[in-house]
């Protein structure tokens, strides 16, 4: 774009404007509207009232057509989900061993822990097998033991990365087990 001395400007990427005042090459020397000297290049600035860039905009096109590019269509609705429904766990297993058998009643510590612990290897083997990508594990607090077992048994796969559960929802009495779905589990 041409410019000379007295042409009016305005700054591109500032509330600035004013009278070209001095021109030496590519930089500009304004007055702003409070006085001030500044300089900028000519690539920084645009005359006021410029009509020849309108009439060149709209000479080859009809103002409809131009109207019916800035409207846009009406995108399509797509349900919301709340952030706290995204990040929930998709599999819920509780170890706890009355949800487990009807009746506890002969059965030794030992084997309470192994049922617990077969429990938990089978509904993570499921998990992987059916590409379910969180499980959580409810164990409850206690003395601390299942939890301690289970953290064995997970970290013997390579596929999954597991952390305390969410502490609202479950308190400190569940494990959150991340299944990898791009790793394989025998590797």
């Amino acid at each position: 774009m041409k410019f000379k001395k007295g042409d009016k400007i305005f700054v591109l990427d500032e509330d600035l404007s004013g009278i070209i005042i001095k021109i030496k090459g590519n930089a500009i020397t304004i007055e702003d509207v409070d006085g001030f000297e500044l300089e900028f290049e000519a690539s920084e600035i645009v005359k006021q009232g410029n009509s020849e860039l309108k009439e060149d905009v709209f000479s080859n096109q009809s103002i409809e057509r131009v109207l019916s590019e800035k409207s846009t269509a009406k995108r399509k609705q797509v349900p919301k989900v709340k952030a706290k429904e995204r990040y929930q766990p998709t599999m819920e297993v509780d170890l706890h061993i009355h949800q487990l058998v009807k009746s506890e009643r002969g059965m030794s510590s030992y084997d309470k822990k192994n049922l617990q612990l077969d429990t938990a290897r089978h509904k993570l083997d499921f998990a992987i097998k059916k590409k379910i990508q969180k499980v959580v594990f409810i164990h409850g607090v206690g003395e601390g033991t299942l939890k301690l077992e289970l953290e064995y048994l997970f970290g013997r796969y390579n596929n999954v990365k597991f952390y305390a559960a969410d502490y609202k929802k479950y308190g400190l009495g569940a494990t959150e087990v991340y299944i990898f779905q791009n790793i394989d589990p025998n590797d």
